[in-house]
């Protein structure tokens, strides 16, 4: 039972809402225009769901070799950290991990393309293989895009860009119109989760030369480019539903802002790191709540 919390607790199951509010926002779309499929959107969200614990099992390793994870370390403890797993059964978790997820994505992708579209199948699948060499060199390895500051650009690629227009495309076979900003709003909101998480350690990173953006911007510019990722976010959600919405609900998921812009308030007056720990819980379900009322916009 011990060893089930040490994985439970390696999986990070905080971070699952935020994975999969782009496949959810996907799905919004989709069903708004008639292309939704239950096989798709359940395949879908398994999938994402794997990436995430791969990257989060990925994101232990890797800090605990390294040693970023140690006693300076401000947000909760890790497994590999805590000693509750040894390097080696985080390799193994990572192994098994991958597998079951490219096998659930080999899955996804013949549901979405049968036999039918060869190339798209292989585009696709190649996105899966990319997507979890990026869950892995996050961290892991000596070129690790996350210790040079290149994190919040993969995050906003896969979680925006790759995960609402590319589960959007397996759903309708094409990127339709404006899928483009509601992918923007996922993947800026995702990146601001991220971004939190690195203010919040930029000093312990400093130390260990974990160059974050949050490091390389410093405390002050940090905070303004925080800012610019919600307030872009908003704006791109505003101008999706000016030119798709069909009736004032369907406004309803800019509701999701507000705590948003409470959080860049809070941003701005903090004077202290691991005060910000709680804001991120707080981001990542603002995200979260965002894609559950476009969901809902669309499906009454």
């Amino acid at each position: 039972m011990k060893k089930l919390r040490a994985w439970v607790s390696a999986a990070r199951l905080r971070t699952l809402p935020l994975s999969i509010s782009g496949i959810i926002t996907a799905s919004a779309v989709a069903i708004s225009e008639g292309y939704f499929k239950l096989s798709i959107c359940v395949l879908a969200l398994l999938t994402t769901l794997g990436f995430q614990i791969l990257s989060n099992f990925a994101n232990d390793y890797g800090d605990g070799v390294k040693g970023t994870d140690n006693e300076d370390r401000v947000g909760p403890a890790r497994a590999m950290q805590s000693g509750l797993l040894k390097a080696k059964e985080l390799k193994i978790g990572m192994i098994i991990t991958a597998a079951i997820t490219l096998l659930i994505a080999t899955m996804l992708i013949f549901i979405a393309f049968g036999n039918e579209n060869f190339i798209l199948s292989f585009i696709f699948f190649n996105l899966g293989i990319a997507a979890i060499i990026a869950a892995i060199t996050y961290t892991v390895g000596k070129k690790a895009y996350g210790y040079r500051a290149l994190g919040d650009l993969f995050v906003f690629l896969f979680f925006g860009l790759l995960g609402v227009m590319g589960c959007y495309f397996l759903f309708s076979k094409s990127l339709g119109d404006y899928i483009v900003l509601p992918a923007i709003v996922i993947g800026l909101l995702s990146a601001a989760v991220l971004n939190l998480n690195n203010m919040r350690d930029r000093l312990t990173d400093a130390k260990v030369n974990k160059n974050t953006l949050a490091v390389v911007l410093g405390g002050q510019k940090v905070k303004h480019y925080h800012t610019a990722l919600i307030s872009v976010a908003f704006i791109a959600s505003v101008l999706y539903f000016i030119v798709k919405a069909e009736a004032n609900i369907e406004f309803l998921p800019l509701i999701a802002f507000i705590p948003l812009f409470i959080n860049i308030r809070k941003v701005y007056t903090n004077e202290s790191p691991p005060l910000l720990d709680p804001e991120l819980k707080k981001v990542a379900l603002s995200t979260f709540l965002f894609a559950l009322l476009f969901l809902l916009t669309v499906s009454f």
